[in-house]
């Protein structure tokens, strides 16, 4: 692939305003490269959005991977995503943006990020906005641990070489009873600690049945289930009432994600923990439903709410309120964010991914353990490159477009 120089797409010869030259900088940004990846999934997945008619069956993930690199030859790589609608937007904010990085010290990484947030927010500063900049804030920390020549984890401060997992692809609700019961089987087989299962069907009869159904053979394995935001406030105390005779570890997002107050209702009403979170795209959201108790087990995404940065904060304000954590997908990232929280965290286990990077991560004895490898520990496949939809190298001459 020939590489152009210099400004091809229109963009003016840029010289952004960069940190002061001090002796302080040891390295800066010499260039970005974004790629928006669309990764097909093996068959179209339907939880109870699908069946409600909300939404429809999901069938691709749109990817997006930022890869920094600096004047001394190191390099970043982090990642967003997109289920459904969102990738492209995500990729051109990304874009727009993106050439603010150049000549910065990676090491500033608040700073940066602060800087990039603010770059596009006429658009809000949250939502599409963030997770664009997320995929390059997830960068700039997988190269700040790199240059440490440490795991992520042990950078941020471990307090565990390995995280309980729980696996959730095996138990869509597209998937045939028969097959979810097969495919727990599969996941206890394989090392997985814990088994959640989707539910939120227009009959609720159904919920129970396939809940029953799992619990009989699991036994006393932990069992959850995930009703994906599809009830209101008394169909979810209704079965949240009914669902405590199969001693769920949580009950996920029963309610609209953004319903904070009924989380709150519902948690002081249930014996079983909730669980929620996944969606929500900023800070101060999920200070929300610390704030009001709407939440047990907080279920943060870092790709969502704009990267490793913000999650910090999050797993800040969780751990003074003494909260589990479980954070939503993204397991190449959330395993060493998991095991530098206090508080007995669990990581979400999905299969998707994996064709994306060369390495895999380790699951034994129902716990994910930390890659040893400098920072993330992942590098992008050849594959992940062939699926390479769009993509554009930003360096102190302007953009240059590498798409195929």
């Amino acid at each position: 692939m020939t590489t152009p120089s210099g400004p091809v797409d229109g963009a003016p010869r840029r010289h952004p305003t960069t940190a002061p030259r001090d002796s302080a900088v040891h390295d800066r940004i010499s260039s970005v490269t974004l790629s928006r990846v669309d990764l097909p999934l093996a068959s179209p997945i339907s939880d109870a959005k699908v069946l409600t008619g909300r939404q429809k069956p999901l069938t691709s993930v749109s990817m997006l991977f930022a890869e920094v690199r600096t004047e001394e030859g190191l390099e970043g790589v982090g990642y967003s995503y997109s289920k459904r609608a969102g990738g492209p937007g995500q990729y051109a904010h990304a874009r727009e943006v993106a050439p603010e990085l150049i000549g910065e010290d990676p090491s500033d990484i608040q700073r940066i990020w602060t800087k990039l947030v603010w770059a596009g927010a006429s658009v809000g500063r949250s939502g599409l906005a963030t997770q664009a900049i997320a995929a390059i804030d997830i960068a700039l920390w997988d190269l700040k641990a790199k240059r440490a020549g440490l795991p992520l984890a042990k950078l941020l401060g471990a307090h565990r070489d390995a995280v309980d997992c729980y696996n959730t692809s095996g138990g869509f609700l597209s998937t045939p009873l028969e097959q979810v019961l097969e495919n727990t089987r599969a996941a206890r087989a394989a090392g997985i600690g814990r088994i959640k299962i989707k539910v939120g069907q227009p009959d609720t009869r159904a919920d129970l049945e396939r809940v029953e159904a799992v619990r009989e053979e699991l036994g006393d394995f932990p069992l959850m289930v995930d009703a994906n935001q599809q009830w209101n406030r008394s169909t979810a105390v209704r079965m949240g009432r009914t669902l405590e005779e199969f001693d769920l570890v949580w009950i996920e997002e029963p309610l609209d994600a953004y319903d904070a107050e009924g989380h709150a209702a519902l948690a002081r009403e249930l014996a079983t923990p909730i669980a929620t979170g996944e969606m929500l795209t900023s800070v101060p959201e999920h200070e929300e439903l610390i704030r009001i108790g709407a939440v047990d087990f907080m279920q943060p995404d870092a790709p969502r709410v704009g990267g490793i940065t913000p999650f910090l904060t999050i797993m800040a304000r969780g751990r003074q309120a003494g909260i589990r954590m479980a954070p939503h997908f993204a397991m190449e990232i959330h395993v060493h964010l998991a095991a530098a929280y206090e508080n007995d965290p669990w990581v979400e286990h999905f299969d998707w991914l994996q064709p994306l990077f060369d390495e895999r991560l380790e699951i034994a004895d129902g716990r994910m353990r930390v890659p040893n490898r400098p920072g993330l520990g992942f590098t992008i496949s050849e594959q992940a490159r062939a699926w390479t939809a769009q993509s554009v190298r930003v360096d102190a001459d302007g953009r240059a477009d590498l798409s195929h």
